[in-house]
């Protein structure tokens, strides 16, 4: 199964960018050469990849839901967190 998770640029190095996805889990490493982002937005990373910029509103209702859908199916969201992004 394929996801694209959304986080939050924190910090750019060259084409390099530490995205915090919130949850204390942040990736040192996501390429954003796809895409036109700065430090503060929020862009959808698959793969290792920023694919997409984001509205902040429309991460935060993203990360919503994604916390409802663990709710429901009674995961921990942080641990599916982490464990969505090490694939």
């Amino acid at each position: 199964m394929c996801l694209g998770y959304p986080g939050k640029i924190v910090e750019i190095r060259g084409e390099f960018a530490k995205v915090d996805f919130g949850g204390g889990v942040v990736k040192d490493n996501v390429l954003i050469s796809l895409v036109d982002a700065k430090v503060g937005d929020y862009v959808i990373v698959h793969a290792g990849y920023a694919i997409q910029v984001l509205d902040e509103e429309e991460a935060e209702r993203t990360l919503e839901l994604w916390r409802e859908l663990f709710e429901l199916e009674g995961l921990r969201y942080e641990r599916a967190q982490e464990g969505a992004r090490e694939v």
